[in-house]
């Protein structure tokens, strides 16, 4: 008996950005398995609009020429540990490759956990491909078609799918992390996303540790026990 493999996102348009399992068209989400692929074949995480990074849906990348998806960047961490739901950890970063979802730029970032005992060997994507040789293969294969059980299109990827460098990849951060400041501070459009925080002390979307508290709250039991259940679908 095995489980399905829940689809967890930062839920950006909801106060305090909680980590939670996606909805779409009121049915909960879960992550297809690709054949040779089951499930996630990394760590996926990201670095969340809360605190760094965000994708600007106003911006056209120059080197995608496609806008931002409105996100903060995703992160894949090869490390050899199965990482937590929710687990904060400091990587280093190696490359980057460019996917094209729906005509927005949506960046993975590769990564490896510093904690990671083979940590030391990697500082570059090129030590991805000499030490996990068909990893970076595997990963452009999932990002390419983990879509298509849900009757979508194969993805597109920005340099025919090639990764980018660890020095690219790093200016891509600080990059968005600039858009981030932005977003945070309200010199640009936040939309429908929720910029409520309680640790960025200029930006005027900041809320008291007593508002931060009644948010929480204000989430029902009962709701919270539903979702749990309903998350569990066995086979």
């Amino acid at each position: 008996m095995t489980c399905t493999f829940q689809q967890h996102v930062i839920g950006t348009k909801d106060p305090l950005n909680p980590l939670k399992q996606d909805v779409k068209k009121e049915n909960l989400r879960y992550v297809a398995n690709v054949f040779p692929h089951k499930g996630y074949i990394w760590n996926y995480g990201a670095i969340p609009q809360g605190s760094l990074t965000w994708e600007d849906p106003h911006h056209q990348d120059s080197d995608t020429g496609c806008v931002g998806d409105n996100d903060p960047i995703d992160i894949c961490d090869i490390g050899n540990k199965v990482c937590s739901r929710g687990e904060i950890i400091k990587v280093k970063v190696l490359g980057t490759l460019a996917l094209i979802d729906e005509g927005e730029t949506d960046w993975k970032v590769i990564v490896i956990n510093t904690e990671d005992p083979e940590a030391g060997e990697f500082h570059n994507i090129d030590d991805v491909r000499r030490l996990k040789p068909g990893y970076l293969e595997a990963t452009v294969d999932w990002f390419r078609r983990y879509k298509v059980p849900d009757g979508k299109p194969e993805n597109q990827f920005a340099f025919n799918g090639e990764f980018k460098d660890r020095d690219f990849a790093i200016d891509t951060v600080k990059s968005t992390h600039e858009f981030w400041k932005a977003l945070i501070s309200k010199q640009t459009s936040a939309g429908e996303l929720n910029c409520m925080n309680t640790g960025v002390s200029n930006s005027p979307f900041r809320c008291s540790s007593e508002e931060a508290e009644s948010v929480v709250k204000s989430v029902s039991p009962l709701d919270f026990l539903v979702h749990l259940i309903s998350s569990y679908i066995y086979i």
